[in-house]
């Protein structure tokens, strides 16, 4: 049995060949099922999520159940499989193991270090058992890449600091006021960027969060995506209004000139109240000017890209930390799956000896006479087994302790033939 992942990701495909290639968990019973259906593929795990989809198998044959998987893709996608090849990776064996611990410990994400990827992986996990794709290979693949993704998080801290320009503006805004929770705050704009604040915000502990925008469509999108948070909507024309009794206030909108200057924030601040202003727009939302104000604070686009790259090199020097640790995770699998491929031929081999043993002990037994075969039929028994022991000591050690897979699989198959075991028994 050998284990391989046919898939595709951010790294290989564009969004719109991706979605094509999604599976919903509402139809992962079915795919699994006629996956499992097919000659050469004896285990399935699917891992589909906005940046990838991944599909794990069990293969007695590898070529043909990649061949098997690949015409699904295929067939499922409705792209033919000659354009959808060049988005495909395929991995075997150790890299394959490799791969998924990578992507449980957030390794192969598209933001570095990411912790709901995790998840993700448990729950393939999860509807892997539920529908009978899984089984012992991939079980066990999938437990150790779990515990891997968990030692990362724990042991590194690969997860911790803001990267992206949203989490970057709302991590300076905290690290500038400690917590957010007392603070009023608005945000100008309604499309992605500004959905990313909100859930940064509210991660954070903000309560008080204002939207405001040109119409009350986007922001009606924007606030269903957040029902719990009553979030304060309101129009553009309310700007200078809501933001005289804001303390903190995000920009994020496609304005081409600013929508902020000196004169319209002096004209609502008194000295004594301070702004906090976080403009994450390109062209800028908030004139330069502004700075000019004792009691407002800005902070722009770069500055938040600061804040950007060094928390992502920070992630990339963590990253080289956790893969020395994915490499005991797969070691760990790697020993596990060794002593699983060799325990049917091994079992084998003492079946046959033992067998051999008790004919011969037997034999000589009935030759010494009862009355002798009585008194010292333990001591001869041990003995015998003794020997026995000894003998297949050194090659059951020797089989065990290969590590290249070619080289194991000869040397099994040089003892099934010298030693005339059952091929039909063996673990192939």
């Amino acid at each position: 049995m050998n284990i391989a992942v046919v898939g595709l990701s951010h790294k290989t495909a564009p969004v719109e060949v991706r979605e094509k290639l999604s599976i919903q968990e509402a139809k992962m019973e079915g795919v699994i099922a006629q996956l499992c259906s097919y000659p050469h593929i004896e285990e399935v795990a699917i891992l589909s999520t906005c940046n990838r989809l991944e599909i794990y198998i069990v293969a007695t044959e590898t070529e043909q159940g990649i061949r098997e998987l690949s015409q699904f893709l295929s067939e499922n996608s409705q792209i033919p499989l000659d354009q959808l090849r060049q988005h495909l990776f395929i991995l075997l064996h150790q890299d394959a193991v490799m791969h998924l611990m990578r992507v449980a410990a957030g390794l192969d994400s598209l933001v570095l270090g990411e912790g709901q990827i995790l998840a993700q992986v448990k729950n393939t996990h999860k509807i892997g058992q539920q529908h009978k794709g899984i089984g012992r290979l991939l079980n066990r693949l999938f437990k150790q890449a779990i515990t891997a993704g968990k030692r990362v998080r724990t042991e590194t801290s690969i997860g911790t600091g803001a990267v992206s320009i949203s989490s970057a503006a709302v991590e300076l805004a905290q690290l500038k006021v400690q917590s957010l929770a007392p603070y009023r705050f608005t945000i100008i704009g309604a499309g992605k960027m500004s959905r990313l604040l909100v859930q940064h915000l509210l991660a954070k502990g903000a309560v008080n969060i204002s939207i405001l925008n040109r119409s009350t469509r986007r922001s009606e999108e924007l606030a269903n995506q957040f029902a719990n948070a009553q979030l304060q909507l309101h129009l553009l024309s309310d700007m200078m209004r809501v933001i005289g009794t804001s303390d903190i206030v995000f920009t994020s909108t496609s304005a081409t000139e600013p929508l902020l200057n000196r004169s319209q924030l002096e004209a609502i601040l008194e000295p004594s109240r301070s702004l906090m202003l976080f403009d994450i727009s390109v062209p800028r939302n908030v004139a330069a000017d502004v700075n000019d104000l004792d009691n407002v604070q800005a902070f722009n686009v770069d500055d938040l890209k600061a804040v950007v790259a060094q928390n992502q090199e920070s992630r990339r020097q963590m990253a080289m930390e956790a893969e020395a640790l994915l490499e005991e995770e797969v070691e760990a699998f790697e020993v596990w799956w060794r002593s699983l491929e060799t325990v049917s031929t091994i079992s084998c081999l003492r079946d046959k000896v033992e067998t051999i043993r008790e004919q011969e002990l037997e034999k000589a037994l009935s030759r010494l006479g009862a009355e002798f075969a009585d008194k010292h039929q333990e001591v001869i028994e041990a003995l015998t087994r003794g020997i026995v022991n000894k003998i297949l000591h050194d090659p059951m050690v020797q089989l065990r302790a290969q590590q290249d897979i070619e080289t194991r699989r000869r040397a099994m198959q040089s003892l099934q033939m010298l030693f005339n075991l059952d091929k039909g028994e063996q673990f192939s």
